[in-house]
């Protein structure tokens, strides 16, 4: 993927975060091949441009005994989308002009049985809903790839 602004270094050190944003910049620089400061002033300069937002930990749900981690697709008419995507702003992705991507993790089945039943069933106007249980990652995707 191109991206206007975007050297190859800079692709190169980006890749290298995605994958482990603990890595220290000498590593990174021995890994791309430059040294540690050029390393820490492309990461600034990526910061401060706004292109590095935030460093974070991404939890496995599948890891903490008894939690469950389900997909929802949930489809609303027009009208009462805005008021569902509020109603769910803490856990919403919008995917479409009315419909809503929702990740969710409880507890337990029962703690996911009771969203379900309390939070999800009641939202206004609400055409659709389909839920996938994550069993297991096959797959992680952790950030933009270039």
């Amino acid at each position: 993927m191109f991206l206007e602004g975007l050297d190859k270094l800079d692709q190169k050190i980006l890749r290298l975060l995605v994958e482990n944003a603990r890595m220290s910049y000498s590593e990174i620089g021995e890994r791309v091949g430059v040294s540690r400061v050029a390393v820490k002033a492309r990461i600034q300069a990526l910061e401060q441009r706004g292109v590095i937002e935030e460093y974070t930990t991404i939890i496995n749900p599948q890891k903490i005994n008894g939690a469950v981690s389900c997909y929802f697709e949930l489809e609303f008419s027009p009208e009462t989308f805005a008021q569902a995507a509020s109603l769910l702003k803490e856990n919403e992705t919008v995917t479409g002009k009315n419909k809503l991507h929702v990740h969710a993790v409880a507890a337990s089945s029962e703690e996911m049985e009771r969203l379900i039943r309390e939070v999800i069933d009641p939202l206004p106007g609400m055409t659709e809903c389909s839920c996938n249980m994550i069993l297991s990652r096959i797959k992680d995707i952790k950030g933009l790839r270039l």
